[in-house]
């Protein structure tokens, strides 16, 4: 059994001025969507100024997108009950799905002004995504939340905050899943030449499935509990969608 080491969400205190270990797990994610970014680049014949304003664009719409998502998605009451909560993105708050809406709103931004196609672009950012994933999982371990359901095998993991059960660190899944693997898996199907909306339809696909499968792991939102069943989360609903126009996206033909 392993007890979670408590850290300071503090990174670093300048003053009046607190740089939290969240935000720099937000910068690290921006910074290797760029640097993968700028390797996909030649390929898809991208410069480095449309490749600056697809990764600025696309920071804007996973902050907003996130933040709201999490508030409609998960907290709208709360949100009601204290609007201000909407800005305290500090505090930890994301939805994941929230953010890739707002991504792909800021893919449709940026297409039109870049006169490019909805679907190259979203092709050319899937693979570019999964690294800034697995940072923003480290960030909630780092923070400790979002720990996992009471477990029994011995590499559980006490979080004294919560309580005194051995849990999954179900942060570190998300790490090695939705970051690690889902990037692996990405970025090699992207390596070859595929049809339109593949990449995005194997990036869809891959973390919906990934995303289900931890959520087993992970304790539901005390407020939300299951939504259904008595097993399924909020996080397995909305991944759902994802799954079906993952395997749509892949499966569909080409248009001759």
């Amino acid at each position: 059994m392993l007890t979670y080491p408590s850290i300071d969400p503090v990174a670093i205190q300048l003053g009046p001025v607190s740089i939290h270990w969240y935000g720099i797990m937000y910068m690290l994610a921006f910074a290797s969507a760029w640097y993968l970014a700028m390797r996909r680049a030649p390929r898809a014949n991208f410069s480095k100024d449309q490749v600056s304003d697809i990764i600025f664009n696309g920071a804007i719409g996973v902050v907003l997108g996130g933040r709201l998502g999490y508030i409609l998605f998960y907290n709208f009451d709360a949100f009601l009950a204290n609007p201000s909560m909407l800005l305290r993105v500090w505090e930890g708050g994301m939805s994941f799905h929230g953010g890739l809406i707002g991504v792909i709103l800021a893919v449709l931004w940026t297409a039109r002004r870049q006169q490019r196609t909805f679907a190259s672009v979203m092709d050319f950012v899937a693979p570019i995504v999964p690294i800034g994933l697995g940072a923003g999982r480290l960030g909630n371990f780092i923070g400790g939340e979002l720990w996992g359901r009471p477990t029994d095998l011995p590499w559980g993991m006490v979080f004294p905050h919560v309580d005194q059960l051995a849990r999954h660190p179900s942060q570190l899944y998300q790490l090695a899943l939705e970051g690690l693997l889902l990037f692996l898996l990405v970025w090699l199907y992207s390596a070859k030449p595929r049809a339109t909306l593949k990449v995005s339809g194997m990036f869809l696909l891959g973390y919906g499935c990934q995303r289900f499968v931890v959520e087993f792991a992970r304790q539901p939102d005390a407020h939300l509990n299951f939504v259904a069943f008595d097993w399924l989360t909020q996080g397995q609903l909305l991944s759902l969608p994802m799954i079906a126009i993952g395997l749509f996206l892949l499966l569909r033909k080409p248009a001759n």
